[in-house]
């Protein structure tokens, strides 16, 4: 009998394994795709026609070998195998491959359906569908990064098969939980990752028992909690108040309690291997019973506020494979006890204050740490001290970060025993001496950062022509020499190369010319007297930051090709640069050739109508006719009137025109400057990060002095038309540029009055109308401007009351001289009749008059500023909880 059904199993397995997928599981895979956006065509196999009837056979999707039903739907996009260093093209491939749209409930039909990824597409920040929580046969969910948002549905608490859920998060996505209890239902959960998925939210009843809940979960091993806003969780308290005289449980002990308390919680985890908790809150001590986790195998707290001494309960971890305690607030020194974790592979402990000599760490993990060390971070963290011939132990290390330190002396001959090092960055340290030959041996350096140091001497192909794998060289801001070969060609193909203040002698370096894939290049300085190469835009991969100034270069510069890099930064100021300005590619963002012999029309430069969010600097050139439709131009010779086609740069941040010949009125169709109106967060993203080869900066006048702007350049908005001739009425239309921050129309012939509407610009942190012919009275609304910084309204023909305000009031009484105006910051008073009196000749009415003036506006000015503080404590429960961790790190800074 057993025999027979046997063979009839094996039949009937037979005719499922012949006859293919399922019909109503392959129709249900089509109603999915229906209402999926493929833009990439990456369901291109999902079809019944041409020879793809076999759903099993669709691309992503896994069939069981025997019964045919769906088992698994791989549906992740794919991703560039380096992130870091993602071309263009790679990254523009990966965006069109992301799947949109919606998800189909038909998913429910795939009953026996175990495995679902769809991470890294763009759902467009849909809710995570509630059906999920119906597939109950699911065992590993991966939704990370899928452009998912809203509320995370408590109905995925079902899935009680689930040993994987990864709902990892960007913050832009706005992915939150307000519950936490349907946690306990994944009674078989070893996987748990809501990276970035917002916390804070959770109902206050829940708060508490959070962790409890994590705590009823018995085989979890992996829990990533990083960025979370973690909630309070207020500590067990235990008084007998029958004899108690006084009780104080200062703000500081209960937060100090809060936070503490979340790390014992976890103390009862003994399943946990890996637990990142960085990116939080935490401004505790770190209690040593979280080291009692002697299994604990990975071990994330960075990026908290977590103070206090190392302990050397560290050493207890013996589990101990990765440890990140970075950018926290932790004290020296590094306990001797972790020379005892023997199976450390990664130590990140950067943005600490150790305040060690290196050579005393390096003796610590001397022992059997060396062995098989592959990490070790500990740039900013205060070290001084020498490198020493102890490095030569630590033979499996692959990264060394000791960036940002006051090591001194010389780079050690024995680091070329480190061979199988693939990053060493050394920068911004005060290393001395020549660069060792014995670092030609690294034959697996990908990268080498030691700029900023005192190093000198001679770089020949000794000490790089040997590096093959060699992508990023950054030795800026050295004494170095570099002495080569005409026609030597490296072996490496470098992304990032910095060289700024290097002698690389007269010409442009000819092996350059080898390096194709160059994306960011930093010569600044370094003593060339060549005319621009034509070959230099001729590099396969298109360049997102070229620096070549403060040097001598002479000669045109050429046209700039379409084939920049998308948001690109080129700087050739400071050089000897001569001729009519060049045709440059629409992907420039920012484009600096300010202090240079340039001359002649801008219009050739505007070849290209395309060009509306490049940010330009040409001040200190001789160039004149005319004025481009989009431009921030200084101290050049321009004359002639501001054209109505510079409006059409709707996209424009900063305009700077000052210092020029330029006539005729301010063109009313300054409305049309949407990125003053109306802040986009994407205009101007390619200045907000520092570039390889360095920090770009741009100058720019604002409150009445010269600011530089680097990181934070995408956010500024500004327009300067100072010291020019121009003439007419202040147009009323730029009172519509709310996003405004600057507004100089100083050293003018400007007439009329100052618009009523400007205090609608409430951005306005700086206004200088000083040195006009306006007239009329300073408008009333100028009160509303509470974020005003600076103002001039020095020598024109203003008269009338200044008006009262706490911001108007603060400022200096030079701010308003030259002008007829009365009041207490100016040596006339104001009577009833509107007469002006010196100082004493006032009656006691207008005394009282202007007291009760000033006492009204101090009323509003305080009711205004107490509703904008405590009006968001009282009504939204986030904002308490951010000014009580501010409360508490105050108190405990004043102790």
């Amino acid at each position: 009998m057993s025999v027979l059904l046997v063979i009839l199993f094996l039949s009937l397995a037979t005719v499922n394994i012949n006859e293919g997928c399922i019909e109503s599981e392959s129709q249900a895979l089509l109603m999915f795709k229906h209402d999926i956006i493929n833009g990439a065509n990456r369901l291109t196999s999902w079809s019944l026609h041409h020879g793809h009837g076999d759903c099993c056979q669709w691309d992503g999707v896994v069939c069981d070998n025997v019964t045919a039903h769906v088992l698994e739907l791989h549906l992740a996009n794919p991703r560039p195998l380096l992130d870091d260093y993602g071309s263009d093209a790679e990254n523009e491939a990966m965006e069109r491959s992301k799947l949109r749209g919606k998800i189909n409930p038909s998913l429910l039909k795939l009953t026996h359906l175990s495995y679902l990824n769809l991470s890294q597409n763009g759902f467009g920040g849909i809710p995570i569908p509630d059906f999920i929580g119906s597939i109950e046969s699911l065992r590993h969910l991966d939704l990370s990064k899928a452009r998912f948002g809203g509320l995370v549905p408590n109905q995925l608490g079902n899935l009680s098969s689930l040993e994987y859920l990864n709902l990892r998060a960007d913050i832009e996505d706005n992915l939150f939980v307000t519950d936490l209890q349907w946690l306990s239902g994944l009674s078989l959960i070893e996987h748990l990752d809501f990276l970035s998925t917002d916390l804070s939210d959770v109902d206050p009843a829940q708060a508490s028992n959070w962790l409890q809940v994590l705590n009823t979960l018995p085989f979890l091993k992996i829990l990533y909690l990083s960025g979370c806003q973690l909630p309070q969780v207020p500590p067990p308290i235990h008084l007998n108040l029958s004899s108690l005289a006084i009780l104080d449980l200062s703000l500081n002990d209960i937060e100090n309690s809060l936070r503490e308390s979340i790390f014992h919680g976890l103390v009862n985890m003994t399943s946990l291997r890996h637990l990142d908790l960085s990116n939080n809150l935490f401004n505790s001590s770190i209690p040593e019973s979280l080291y009692s986790l002697d299994s604990l195998q990975f071990l994330n707290l960075g990026s908290n506020k977590l103070r206090g001494k190392l302990s050397s309960a560290i050493g207890n971890m013996t589990s101990a494979i990765d440890l990140d305690l970075s950018d926290n607030e932790l004290e020296r020194p590094i306990p001797i006890t972790m020379g005892n974790l023997c199976n450390l592979k990664s130590i990140v402990f950067s943005e600490l204050n150790l305040y060690q000599d290196v050579s005393t760490i390096l003796a610590v993990l001397s022992g059997c740490v060396s062995n098989q060390l592959d990490k070790l971070d500990l740039s900013g963290c205060h070290l001084s001290g020498q490198l020493t011939n102890q490095l030569r132990n630590f033979k499996s290390l692959k990264e060394l970060y000791l960036s940002r330190n006051s090591v001194s002396g010389p780079i050690p001959i024995s680091i070329a025993e480190l061979s199988s090092l693939r990053v060493l960055e050394l920068d911004q340290n005060q290393l001395k001496g020549q660069l060792p030959r014995s670092i030609g041996k690294l034959t697996n350096l990908e990268i080498l950062d030691i700029s900023t140091n005192l190093l000198e001497g001679v770089v020949s192909e000794t000490h790089i022509g040997n590096l093959p794998k060699l992508k990023v060289f950054q030795a800026s801001k050295n004494s170095f020499v570099l002495r080569v070969s005409p026609d030597w060609i490296p072996p490496f193909k470098l992304e990032l190369l910095g060289l700024r203040s290097w002698n690389v002698g007269s010409m442009f370096p000819l092996w350059l010319h080898s390096q194709k894939h160059l994306r960011d290049l930093d010569i600044s300085g370094s003593r060339i007297t060549d005319s621009i190469p034509g070959w230099l835009w001729n590099f396969s991969s298109p360049f997102q930051y070229l620096n070549l100034s403060h040097n001598q270069i002479h000669g045109q510069i050429p046209g700039i090709p379409w084939a920049m890099s998308v948001d690109s930064v080129v700087d050739l100021r400071f050089n000897l640069l001569s001729g009519p300005l060049p045709q440059i590619s629409p992907n420039v963002f920012f484009l600096d050739m300010s202090n240079n012999n340039l001359s002649g029309s801008l219009f050739p430069l505007l070849c290209y109508k395309t060009m509306g969010t490049v940010i330009l600097n040409l001040g200190e050139n001789f160039l004149s006719r005319g004025i481009p439709d989009f431009l921030s131009l200084r101290s050049n010779k321009f004359s002639g009137y501001i054209p109505d086609e510079l409006c059409a740069i709707g996209s424009l941040q900063v305009l700077d025109l000052a210092d020029n010949n330029l006539i005729g009125s301010i063109p009313r169709c300054v409305s049309k400057f949407r990125a003053m109106a109306k802040f986009n967060g994407s205009m101007g993203t390619a200045i907000s990060y520092v570039i390889g080869a360095g920090t770009f900066v741009a100058t720019i006048v604002m409150k009445g002095q010269m600011l530089e702007y680097s990181t934070n350049l995408n956010l500024v908005r500004s327009i300067d038309l100072s010291n020019n001739k121009l003439s007419g009425e202040i147009p009323v239309e730029v009172t519509s540029l709310f996003e405004l921050q600057a507004l100089n129309l100083s050293h003018n012939l400007l007439c009329g009055t100052i618009p009523d509407r400007i205090g609608e610009l409430r951005s306005l942190e700086s206004v200088d109308f000083s040195i006009n012919k306006l007239s009329g009275s300073i408008p009333e609304s100028m009160s509303y401007l509470t974020f005003l910084s600076h103002l001039n309204l020095s020598f024109n023909n203003l008269s009338g009351v200044i008006p009262l305000s706490t911001q108007l009031q603060s400022f200096d009484s030079s701010c308003y001289a030259g002008n007829q105006l009365c009041g207490f910051l100016v040596p006339n008073m104001c009577p009833d009749n509107g007469t002006i009196h010196g100082v004493g000749h006032g009656g006691g009415n207008s005394n009282e008059n202007e007291t009760d003036w000033f006492w009204s506006g101090l009323v509003v000015g305080f009711v205004i500023g107490f509703w904008s503080v405590f009006g968001p404590l009282m009504f939204d429960k986030r904002w308490r909880s951010i000014y009580t961790l501010f409360g508490s790190q105050t108190n405990m800074e004043n102790h």
